[in-house]
């Protein structure tokens, strides 16, 4: 007989079923005995009468069960209106406890709020037992294949790169060196350079979805040193205008199918609604975007980051987009071309690139890429990059078309899209400086 899931269950009254999961809660009463079963999809009673001779070897299993233990339990699904859960329940047959939890457990994972993150984190295995943490990551694996699905239906393709590269080439800085036998490598901060020998070679339009990895020792709520990025690059683009313009229409469909599945529930459980956004974004020079800010709100961008954004601005700039658009998201151009990667076209030696704010945070950079060699060997030069991006350079030597792409961190994304507090919510597992197990 093969395992039932648990919502599957209504199709089997008064049939013999086999079902198997965590023990999820347990009532030993004078003359009859309930466990509650909980697996991925769901729960259900299960009912043992101790009066039944037939019953006295299960009672006396019961009797010493922990919760959290795993169960195989073989048994008659019954219709029982007066269950409170789902109105049924299973007469069983036999049980088998398949492992055997300590009775103790480290903190009650069902009251997250009753542990502090860094236990929860500790013991993460647990914590992502809560309902709310494994409905989380449904929401974020619908997000991610809504994504995938529309890139395919674009005639995407999917590729692989590697995240061991053999210099810090993309900035120099905010790398984890390792060693590579005799000589030393790096953990790759994104697949950009990577993105970029996909066009050369004539793939056109490519994505991946990837760890990236960034050797910063920042401790805020929305920086890790390990994160899910899902990158796309395409080819025989007319301005980064084409870029954005692909964007939009990815996230549309990401979110109006996250919206049609989970909305409601979104709703009731995270107390956050999907909003699924209009075309056009709105777009703005960050020039344009500096006197508006200043006018509302009174607000100067440091000295340090003209020519660029910051937390307080991208918080602003949020603000901003819903009074005068209605929209959460909108579009940043014209940055300073000291604050972008030498990669990014310029034109007028504006980079022809852009970042995406969403609700308060950054969420994109992106660009139209410089493919004529000498030029990005120029830009390279300007950044002290030439030996270390040789390697790079060669990619554009004998034709590349014109291109472009961005990515989203989808740790991210999931964090804004639900309300959550941190990354730390939204990871499988966080890295941060002081977190690299388990």
């Amino acid at each position: 007989m093969k395992k039932i899931n648990i919502n599957e269950l209504s199709n089997y009254y008064n049939q013999k079923v086999e079902i198997s999961g965590f023990v999820d809660s347990i009532r030993n009463l004078q003359w009859v005995q309930f466990i509650i079963l909980r697996d991925r999809t769901g729960k259900v009673q299960i009912t043992i009468e101790k009066s039944e001779e037939k019953n006295k070897e299960m009672v006396e299993l019961v009797e010493h069960l922990t919760l959290e233990s795993t169960m195989k339990v073989t048994g008659i699904l019954m219709e029982s209106p007066k269950v409170k859960l789902n109105g049924m329940e299973v007469v069983p047959s036999s049980m088998e406890v398949t492992s055997k939890s300590e009775e103790e457990l480290p903190f009650n994972y069902k009251m997250p709020e009753s542990a502090n993150i860094d236990t929860r984190l500790d013991y993460r295995f647990m914590d992502l037992r809560n309902e709310k943490n494994q409905l989380m990551f449904q929401i974020q694996s619908l997000l991610v294949k809504s994504m995938r699905e529309y890139l395919y239906s674009k005639d995407f393709t999917e590729i692989h790169t590697p995240k061991l590269i053999g210099t810090a080439s993309e900035s120099g800085s905010e790398v984890f060196e390792v060693n590579y036998f005799k000589e030393k490598a790096y953990l790759a901060q994104s697949p950009q350079f990577y993105k970029q020998m996909a066009m050369a070679s004539g793939f056109e339009r490519i994505f991946e979805v990837a760890p990236a990895f960034r050797a910063e020792n920042s401790n805020t709520n929305r920086h890790t040193t390990e994160f899910t990025s899902f990158d796309l690059e395409f080819s025989d683009i007319d301005s980064y205008q084409d870029v954005m313009d692909l964007e939009e229409e990815l996230l549309i469909n990401g979110l109006s199918k996250v919206k049609e599945v989970y909305g409601e529930q979104i709703k009731e459980v995270f107390g956050s609604e999907v909003v699924v956004p209009t075309r056009p974004f709105p777009r703005i020079k960050l020039q344009d975007l500096y006197q508006k800010l200043e006018k509302r709100y009174d607000y100067s961008i440091p000295k340090e980051d003209i020519g660029d954004m910051n937390a307080e601005a991208e918080k602003l700039t949020s603000k901003f987009a819903m009074e005068e658009y209605g929209s959460e998201f909108i579009f940043v151009t014209d940055f300073s071309k000291t604050k972008r990667a030498f990669y990014h076209m310029r034109e007028e030696d504006i980079p022809q690139g852009y970042d995406l704010i969403w609700r308060g945070v950054e969420i994109t950079t992106g660009a139209q890429r410089e493919h004529r060699y000498e030029i990005l060997k120029k830009q390279a030069e300007e950044k002290g990059l030439t030996e270390d991006v040789k390697f790079y350079l060669e990619f554009f030597k004998y034709g590349c078309p014109p291109h472009g792409g961005f990515a989203l961190g989808i740790d991210r994304l999931t964090m804004l899209l639900l309300g959550m507090p941190n990354l730390k919510e939204t990871m499988f597992l966080f890295r941060g400086p002081n977190r690299i197990t388990p």
